[in-house]
């Protein structure tokens, strides 16, 4: 059974991740139904179309905001654990005497896309988490001015100021992680190409003496992405706890 967090953004996960799509049973055909629906709005950039849909089968803009930086968190974590495969498959591969080479680039090529569709994973994730707290922070910020109460005014403003600035922490801890990706997979990618170019042991041998630049690279990016998933855990448990 697919959580009700998970139906939320079922259109957005459908273009991103389509090889998924036959896991799900004939019983929730209706649910997919209304994914593939809510999909035909965001496509063609009805994004105000979309939240308006959700909200009226019971999901509000903090609803989705919060499932968002749990998949950006998730996916980050996801990120943080291929880089470190793949450099450990890097070091190992490369470290092995004999073998053919051609075998070699195989595992070093496939290390690398993987890498690469993890961070594109997270480059999703993030913009997805954007898109959906600019239109929930507009909505907040244009209905202060419908309260008759001064008190409840001045209250919900306190509120969306807080999380306003919890939010710019979190998104810069998100960004500063994301830029980080990209020395790596460079890295990776000259690698591969060179390898693929250079099939002799004299390409291997140029390639180890790189393997001390990478491990910095990816020591960095594990670092920017630890302290990200941290931030998202915070921000989730203050939005939560604002519920209550």
């Amino acid at each position: 059974m697919i959580h009700p967090m998970n139906i939320n953004h079922f259109h957005k996960d459908a273009m991103m991740y389509p090889q998924y799509l036959p896991v799900y049973s004939h019983r929730l055909l209706p649910l997919l139904t209304v994914g593939i629906v809510l999909m035909s709005f965001t496509t063609f950039g009805c994004q105000t179309i979309y939240y308006d849909a959700m909200e009226k089968i019971g999901y509000h803009k903090r609803d989705l905001m919060v499932s968002d930086v749990e998949k950006a968190r998730d996916a980050q974590q996801e990120a943080k654990e291929q880089f470190k495969s793949a450099l450990d498959r890097f070091t190992k591969t490369l470290n092995i005497e004999g073998g053919e080479l051609q075998d070699k680039y195989d595992v070093l090529n496939a290390e690398y896309e993987q890498s690469e569709a993890k961070a594109q994973a997270v480059r999703d994730r993030i913009a997805s988490v954007e898109d959906v707290s600019e239109a929930l922070f507009e909505e907040w910020e244009a209905e202060l001015n419908e309260y008759s109460s001064a008190a409840l005014r001045r209250n919900s403003q306190k509120q969306l100021t807080q999380t306003r600035t919890q939010y710019a922490q979190l998104i810069k801890a998100m960004k500063r992680a994301e830029k980080k990706m990209d020395p790596v997979l460079a890295k990776f990618k000259d690698q591969v190409l060179f390898l693929k170019h250079n099939l002799n042991a004299q390409a291997i041998a140029s390639l180890k003496s790189e393997l001390v630049s990478v491990e910095g690279n990816i020591a960095s990016l594990i670092k920017e992405m630890e302290a990200s998933i941290k931030e998202a855990d915070s921000f989730i448990a203050s939005m939560e706890k604002e519920k209550t």
